[in-house]
């Protein structure tokens, strides 16, 4: 459960992670790097949906939306049959939320400042 979000601020389970994170449904992997800093790329997600096996992957593309989707991901997750939300930070956080308590089993890669 995402407690809180704020610009470089996210609190999970009433844990403060102040870089970019990925929340499994059985994992939270911190300190987040990817490939380009406003680009998600598939190698830059796919060991953790693989091993997460997600029925959906919210990504928050950071405060003001900046981090953009690379095709590939999209492809990927289209030929996986795993539904696929982008939306700035904020809203991807409720979002995530919302899919969790109705029993979805998601994953959130989450950009948390620009």
């Amino acid at each position: 459960m995402i407690n809180k979000y704020s610009f470089g601020k996210m609190v999970v389970n009433n844990v403060e992670y102040s870089r970019d994170l990925i929340i499994t449904p059985d994992s939270i992997i911190d300190n987040w790097w990817r490939k380009e800093s406003h680009m998600l790329y598939l190698q830059d997600i796919e060991e953790a949906l693989n091993l997460s096996k997600p029925d959906v992957l919210v990504a928050g593309t950071g405060k003001f939306g900046l981090m953009k989707i690379d095709e590939s991901l999209i492809k990927f997750l289209d030929n996986k049959n795993i539904e696929f939300h982008a939306l700035p930070s904020a809203k991807a956080a409720k979002l995530f939320n919302r899919l969790t308590q109705d029993g979805k089993r998601v994953t959130g890669a989450f950009h948390i400042t620009c």
